[in-house]
């Protein structure tokens, strides 16, 4: 198996969880062609751990950014994913992944999602699903207790979103804002692609710290996370429905709030929205399929309807073209199909 793939992993301040992500790379059973680090401004021992990775492997490099002062997630993860990005040719690499340097992955994780992607060329973005430790003890392995993350399967996760390139390139990139791993998905749909994530053992990973809890804590994180769903366009009614969802998950209850409360400040400041009217047309009218049918009938509905889109997009015959056999003078397209032509209009229009 050939396909080459680049990691894109921004990070700052990850001396607890780097060297056990980058063994986690340099072990996988398909390597990647090129890993670029994009330290953004570390303060610890980080640096030091990425240049020891540097030296022994050729396909590691590390940029280095400017200390910006704090850790800053959403926009400014996606700056530093950015700094990687233009550094290189993207149209070198079949697959482009936007890694967080805080995983624990399978040895064959690229392999399998690469597998996926090969076998189904409709699959635009694809991830595992991720699990936490529950305890504070930190797991070495995925016996004992770990804590699902709940991504819907209509999702690649953010923390390890593998991306077809011209898939990537398609839907214009990362949205640099809170809500940029959400919105990316949709757009996806909007063009036709597919976006998942599987619950397959062989690749689930291990997320080092819980996700949204990297910046001042996971209530903080959950509050953002109501900003972005306000950000992105998603309608009152989901956004409740969703953080009542939520509060089953740890923390239990004020998880959930958190949601709902960020979503709510953010609509009574009425602070800005994401600037796409269509996009947020497309997003409400799925969100409200889910809502009556199920997130995973609405997805296979909509996934369905915008296969035509996606097979126009990218020069793939429709699945009501005719086959070559039947194409040509000797038969006519109406409204009710393909049907023979008159033989005398076929013979006149052949001799031509």
């Amino acid at each position: 198996m050939t396909p080459n793939y680049c990691l894109i992993i921004p990070c700052r301040d990850e001396e607890e969880y780097a060297e056990r992500t980058l063994r986690a790379i340099v072990n996988q059973s398909l390597l990647p062609a090129k890993v670029l680090i994009v330290d953004d401004g570390s303060t610890d021992r980080t640096p030091a751990i990425l240049k020891q990775f540097e030296k022994r492997f050729p396909f590691i490099r590390v940029i280095t950014r400017q200390d910006r002062g704090e850790r800053q997630v959403g926009p400014g993860v996606v700056d530093a994913f950015y700094a990687g990005y233009d550094s290189i040719d993207p149209d070198q690499y079949k697959y482009i992944c936007k890694l967080d340097l805080d995983l624990d992955l399978p040895r064959v994780y690229f392999q399998r999602l690469i597998e996926k992607m090969e076998s189904n060329p409709r699959i635009g973005t694809c991830s595992g699903k991720p699990f936490f430790p529950a305890s504070r003890n930190r797991t070495k392995s995925f016996e004992g207790e770990l804590v699902s993350e709940g991504c819907g399967d209509e999702m690649s996760v953010g923390m390890a979103k593998l991306y077809r390139t011209v898939c990537f390139q398609e839907i214009g990139g990362f949205v640099r804002e809170v809500m940029w791993d959400g919105i990316d998905c949709h757009r996806c749909r909007m063009k036709g692609w597919l976006a998942e994530s599987y619950d397959d053992p062989e690749i689930r990973f291990l997320h080092l710290r819980a996700m949204g809890s990297s910046q001042h804590g996971i209530l903080t994180g959950r509050f953002r996370h109501g900003f972005g769903q306000y950000f992105m366009g998603t309608g009152w009614t989901y956004m409740m429905a969703s953080a009542i969802s939520r509060m089953k998950q740890r923390p239990r209850v004020f998880g959930g709030a958190a949601m709902a409360w960020g979503y709510m400040a953010s609509w009574l400041r009425q602070k800005p929205r994401y600037q796409d009217a269509e996009f947020r047309r497309f997003l409400r009218q799925f969100q409200r399929a889910c809502l009556w049918k199920g997130k995973r009938t609405a997805t296979q509905l909509l996934n369905a309807k915008m296969e035509s889109q996606w097979r126009y997009n990218n020069g793939q015959p429709s699945r009501l073209d005719p086959p070559e056999s039947m194409r040509g003078p000797r038969f006519e397209t109406t409204s009710t199909g393909l049907h023979p032509r008159p033989v005398e209009a076929a013979v006149a229009e052949e001799s031509r």
